[in-house]
């Protein structure tokens, strides 16, 4: 991939309306060098690492500048800009284990970016079927994490944190409206859910 600028990568933000996203659940957030530094130590992360093997086992090289801290304007954690890179929103950060999680879950959307020679983000199953996986497998929906947001639900939290997070991720996507964002997850969420590649099971 061609060296690309925080400036190109976050206009490439604004071009490309279907960025898979997650959301934030913290405070003020850091600087764009501060982020940087985190976003550099969760390289080091075992499940980063994981996932930046298996991308370029499949043949999508992932190096230090595909990651980028940036400041953004809509209350978003980060997104995938698909094929250029991952954008890790610096005014929603504040602590190390949130930039894991970001990183970890775009990482997802690149292995299927990368797996997938037709993924269409603007195709509502595409999509949802991507943000099933980066939920389910990212650990975003960890109960600890859930408590953390106040959700207090144990039996059935997961399945129910996932779809939640979809939603709010395909709430973005100007080509899938609430109601078609829902089918669309419905549709896909066995298959999506089941398949857990690159991990032999969810983690």
């Amino acid at each position: 991939m061609a060296e690309e600028t925080v400036e190109n990568l976050k206009q490439k933000q604004k071009e490309v309306p279907t960025i898979p996203r997650t959301f934030s659940r913290y405070g003020d957030g850091t600087t764009i060098e501060e982020c940087q530094e985190m976003i550099a130590k969760s390289l080091r992360n075992p499940t980063v690492k994981f996932l930046r093997e298996h991308l370029e086992n499949a043949g999508c090289f992932v190096g230090e500048k595909f990651f980028k801290a940036v400041e953004c304007d809509n209350h978003i954690s980060g997104g995938y800009v698909p094929g250029q890179g991952i954008l890790v929103c610096s005014n929603q950060m504040n602590i190390q284990d949130e930039v894991n999680q970001v990183v970890i879950h775009e990482l997802i959307h690149a292995y299927d970016d990368c797996r997938a020679a037709n993924l269409n983000w603007a195709n509502c199953a595409h999509h949802a079927c991507s943000e099933i996986r980066a939920g389910h497998l990212s650990g975003d929906c960890h109960y600890k994490r859930e408590l953390l947001r106040g959700f207090m639900k144990i039996r059935g939290h997961e399945q129910e944190c996932v779809r939640r997070r979809v939603m709010m991720s395909m709430a973005g996507n100007p080509y899938c409206s609430e109601s078609a964002a829902r089918d669309a997850m419905e549709a896909v969420w066995d298959v999506c859910y089941n398949d857990t590649k690159p991990f032999d099971r969810a983690p």
